[in-house]
């Protein structure tokens, strides 16, 4: 019978969580260490809401990962015991008619070619099915059901007490201080109270802070700052699905996107941006600048929303690398050292998937190892999820 392999993971988030859960399952003694605690606050994954979509423009890869998390979405809610998924929808909206080479009408033929069931909106529809949107700036778009939010944070804490609960070691209040090495093999870690873990592999899941620990990195990797502000609607049902789902408001080139409102009238609305590169440890304030620049949006978009009360700000950290897809791999130069990061602010959407995906990446499974996840030299590359400027 062959030894029991072990693994320690550093980072208590959405990566680190979903590959301790598999890797678990298939025999691994798996340890997991984390500043904590766990949900961490600094964390990008602890958060009220993240959105579910499987629609990502013409990128097969991306939709087709995005179909299979959004059918096992419901899975986890049952497997999980609580509602943390709804599958509100995901409404599409484009300030011009749809046109080829566009993020929505590509998003929109991949997916009906692929038999789902969209619906096609004009702003006549608009106006008739989701009267909160200035439905004469949005001439053209589409629904599709099949999407909507989850809520993160809770998804986060649920995870952690099941993988406890599956075998998984979770140390918290644990901050990474170094490697422990044998020549160039790392063989677990110190952290910053003097304790030592060791395993047979290490995996890093760190986010935002994976470039500041692993310097090698920081030139096809990098932590950047997103903008996230929260309102208050006086009268919540009036945004929430079905008159209002989660939205995408010309996102392929603007980058506004929101939720609806939570039962307490909290209206989040974020911008998937270039955002601006930060330090993690930094303190997340979010600029006074922005606060103007949403309004302006509210108004344009969302005219009896321009002037509800501001009730908080985030600074939600992204780990971009420069092409928006993940990095998934084994350490080339460093044996016994695993790399999970690269979320590049689209991760959590699949969170039903992402453990048997690492997982293999880390059992080195060559028929099921994704080549865009590899460690990889920079290219001149675009994606949606790409961050180079």
């Amino acid at each position: 019978m062959a030894a029991t392999r072990s693994i320690l993971i550093v980072g208590a988030g959405l990566f680190g969580l979903t590959t301790a859960r598999e890797l678990r399952r298939r025999g691994w003694q798996v340890t997991l260490v984390d500043p904590g605690p766990v949900p961490a606050p600094t964390a990008a994954s602890t958060d009220i809401s993240k959105v579910v979509r499987m629609d990502y423009g013409g990128d097969e890869l991306w939709t087709r990962l995005g179909r299979q998390s959004v059918a096992r979405w419901p899975e986890w809610n049952r497997e999980l015991g609580e509602t943390l998924y709804h599958e509100d929808g995901f409404l599409v909206l484009s300030r011009e008619v749809m046109k080829p080479g566009g993020f929505e009408f590509e998003s929109h033929q991949l997916l009906t070619a692929l038999g789902e069931k969209l619906e096609r909106l004009d702003s006549a529809t608009l106006a008739r099915r989701f009267p909160n949107w200035a439905a004469d700036r949005y001439p053209d778009g589409y629904l599709n059901p099949r999407g909507g939010w989850a809520e993160s944070g809770n998804v986060i804490a649920r995870l952690a007490a099941k993988a406890r609960d599956e075998g998984v070691q979770i140390f918290e209040q644990c901050a990474f201080a170094g490697f422990l090495e044998r020549g160039s093999q790392v063989v677990g870690v110190r952290t910053k109270d003097g304790h030592e873990f060791r395993a047979d592999l290490t995996l890093l899941a760190t986010g935002a802070w994976t470039p500041t620990l692993l310097p090698e990195l920081g030139g096809v990797m990098w932590a950047t700052g997103q903008s996230v502000l929260h309102f208050r609607v006086a009268n919540p049902a009036a945004w929430q699905a079905p008159r209002f789902p989660v939205w995408a408001a010309d996102i392929g080139r603007t980058g506004w996107y929101g939720f609806p409102a939570l039962n307490d009238g909290t209206l989040k609305v974020a911008n998937h941006g270039p955002g601006r590169r930060v330090h993690p440890d930094e303190p997340r304030t979010v600029s006074p600048d922005e606060e103007p620049r949403f309004r302006a949006f509210l108004r344009d978009t969302f005219p009896t929303a321009a002037d509800a009360p501001l009730i908080g700000t985030r600074l939600c950290l992204y780990c971009d690398t420069f092409d928006g897809n993940f990095w998934f791999d084994h350490h080339p130069q460093r044996p016994g050292l695993f790399v999970a990061a690269g979320d590049s602010g689209h991760a959590f959407k699949f969170a039903p998937v992402l453990g048997g995906i690492i997982a293999d990446a880390v059992e080195r499974d060559s028929e099921n190892v994704i080549d865009r996840f590899r460690w990889r030299q920079r290219t001149a590359a675009g994606s949606e999820g790409a961050r180079a400027r």
